[in-house]
């Protein structure tokens, strides 16, 4: 134990300190006082150097009877330094001469009369030792008390000048001139400056309008049959009286849900375009500020504008982030933006011509109340391009940069190009130029658009990474195992081309290219891209053997088991389990069921080996005939492949 907490102090306002306290421990012979007493370290004899006590003015300090009585003390108490009484006598007569230091010293010895001091005598050296102590503190704290004066002044008038400042600004303003035609107060004057405090807490920003909107819905481009949805839209915005005469009533909200990139906010701008009406654009997350209630004055603020500015659209972005699903538990400050987006839509009515669009990544987060008739009652899904729409997004932008007409087609990239969104179409084109243009190419080639879906897919090439030869033979085998799984299996997916190349986490891998973006699985075709999955293993067990077995079939092994899993528990498939569909996890099943999955998942799985196997073992000079040609080209297309191993 290091010893007791002797003492401490809280600094408040004014300078005002708490006292001094004490914590003792049960007996003061264990107290340590070794990190408080600096000076008086050796005191063999107890001789003090007296001098400096004696001055001209006689006090109780420097009389001399005092010093001779100390003299006395110390040299009774160094006759018999184990006797409580006379230490007890001796430190007394030290506190009393304001010797608070070496009084303390005298307790190193304490422990050699533990035994014979009374309770008593206890009691009274610990009465001696807290007089010491505290005294000792107290000129220590009168010390720092006069070492932070200076500081605690200065912080003190820094205060009451912010205080001064405050009390100024809020004040109503004093100086009115005055109209010199009517020779009344102006407008602004007598107004008080709590108004520009509170727009300080709004932390207000203004509502951004924009209107004569160029974009048309020609520009948004592979998404062809929901542009349709909102042509009916266009013309309410149009020609409201035509549709309220009627007694028709319009969506008052319309909801665009979709992957990222696909061209919600493009396709919002569309509509405000096509109607030539106001746009107002928000991001859910430009409504929460610091201050509690900013979001519903902004949401207030907004549908004001909107209204005065009818027929208008309100565009918000990442509705998700304030629209999110309300809980009981939740506070009450969480709600209050949502809560008032729902007021004021539902306060619309048919004559204002006012339509708010939102959009979002995430449907499945979003509150029931924002989707229920009345506020977003249309919803529309915006999904990834199909092979068409990609076409077309690829001729848009191909249109932007100079390239090798001749040999890059848009169709081309669109089928190399599956699940790219739009915005991943636009960054790819961008990539290929600037991959010409870094090796002095005026146009961009097949290459570049190559480098561009390899980047954009399997992320950055590792040039510099050095791979032994060992390395490359190991990959190669394991990417040729692929591929001719691949070119000699009914029902799986046409291959694109192979590389050893590292690029990402990977040291090399097999691309394929459909015809066609997949729509359906049929059951040869989930088998075919398990065997497909099991080929890499396949070839590094023949050619490589189980001890040079590779770390990298591990990704292979989980695509094989998804897709194993899928076909029995979800797309009822397999022949033993056959018409039971568990969508979810979150299904409860019996063990027993979940045991028989298991099991045929297994089975599917050894069945897919065992069979990549001796097709992969029959085809053994192919198979090496890819692997050597791999480690010498380092990428082969599938035409290249085909003619080497006159595969047709």
């Amino acid at each position: 134990m290091k010893g007791p907490i002797l003492w401490g102090f809280v600094y408040k306002s004014l300078f005002r300190f708490r006292k001094p306290t004490m914590k003792f421990l049960q007996s003061p012979f264990q107290l340590n006082k070794d990190d408080l007493i600096k000076k008086s370290v050796n005191i063999p004899d107890h001789k003090f150097d007296f001098s400096p006590f004696i001055h001209a003015d006689s006090t109780f300090l420097v009389n001399q009877q005092n010093i001779q009585t100390l003299r006395l003390l110390q040299k009774d108490f160094s006759s018999d330094p184990q006797n409580p009484e006379k230490a007890y006598k001796y430190v007394r007569q030290l506190n009393r001469m304001q010797m608070y230091e070496e009084a303390l010293q005298i307790f190193k010895q304490t422990d050699d009369f533990r035994e014979s001091a009374t309770p008593k005598q206890h009691q009274q050296l610990q009465e001696q030792y807290g007089i010491a102590i505290t005294n000792l503190k107290s000129n220590l704290y009168s010390d720092k008390r006069k070492s932070m004066i200076l500081p605690g002044v200065i912080q003190l008038l820094i205060t009451a000048a912010i205080i001064y400042q405050l009390f100024y600004y809020f004040q109503p303003n004093q100086s009115k001139p005055k109209n010199e035609n009517t020779q009344k107060d102006t407008p602004e004057q007598g107004v008080g400056r709590m108004d520009r405090f509170y727009n300080i807490l709004r932390n207000n920003q203004s509502v951004q309008e924009e209107r004569n909107i160029p974009t048309r819905f020609n520009d948004v481009l592979g998404i062809d049959e929901f542009k349709e949805e909102l042509e009916e839209i266009v013309e309410f915005l149009k020609n409201p009286k035509k549709y309220t005469d009627s007694g028709a009533k319009l969506p008052k909200g319309i909801l665009l849900v979709g992957p990222p990139g696909t061209g919600k906010t493009l396709l919002a701008r569309a509509l405000a375009g096509e109607a030539g009406c106001a746009f107002f654009y928000k991001s859910g997350s430009e409504f929460d500020e610091m201050f509690v209630g900013v979001g519903a004055s902004r949401v207030r603020d907004i549908f004001k504008a909107a209204r005065a500015k009818a027929p208008s659209i309100i565009f918000i972005d990442e509705i998700d982030s304030i629209g999110g699903r309300r809980r009981a538990q939740d506070p009450g400050y969480s709600r209050d933006t949502i809560n008032q987006i729902l007021t004021e839509m539902d306060g619309f009515k048919q004559t204002e011509s006012v339509i708010v669009i939102g959009a979002t990544n995430f449907e499945q987060v979003l509150d029931p109340a924002l989707k229920r008739p009345g506020r977003f009652d249309k919803m529309i899904h915006v999904p990834l391009p199909d092979v068409k729409g990609r076409e077309q997004i690829f001729s848009y932008y191909l249109q932007k940069i100079k390239f090798d007409e001749k040999k890059v087609l848009a169709n081309n990239l669109a089928r190399q190009t599956s699940g790219f969104s739009g915005a991943d179409i636009q960054n790819m084109v961008n990539v290929a130029i600037l991959n010409a243009i870094k090796y002095d190419r005026q146009i961009a080639t097949t290459e570049d658009f190559e480098f561009a879906i390899d980047r954009i897919s399997m992320g950055i090439g590792r040039k510099n990474m050095h791979v032994s030869d060992k390395e490359k033979l190991m990959t190669a085998y394991h990417e040729g195992g692929h591929a001719l799984t691949s070119l000699l299996t009914d029902g799986a997916m046409p291959l694109h081309k192979v590389t050893i190349l590292p690029r990402g986490g990977a040291l090399g891998f097999t691309a394929m290219l459909p015809e066609k973006d997949q729509l359906n699985y049929t059951r040869r075709g989930i088998i075919a891209s398990i065997d497909v999955a099991m080929g890499g293993r396949a070839a590094e067990d023949l050619f490589l053997g189980k001890d040079d077995i590779t770390s990298g079939c591990s990704n292979d092994l989980a695509k094989a088991t998804d897709l194993a899993y899928m076909f029995v528990k979800q797309l009822g498939m397999d022949d033993k389990i056959s018409l039971i569909s568990i969508q979810s996890d979150r299904v409860k099943t019996s063990d027993q069921f979940d045991y028989m999955v298991d099991m045929e998942v297994k089975k599917i799985l050894e069945e897919s080996y065992n069979r990549v196997k001796t097709l992969l073992k029959t085809n053994e000079g192919k198979l090496k005939d890819l692997a050597t040609e791999l480690v010498k080209k380092e990428t082969l297309s599938a035409e290249e492949i085909r003619k080497l191993l006159k595969i047709k």
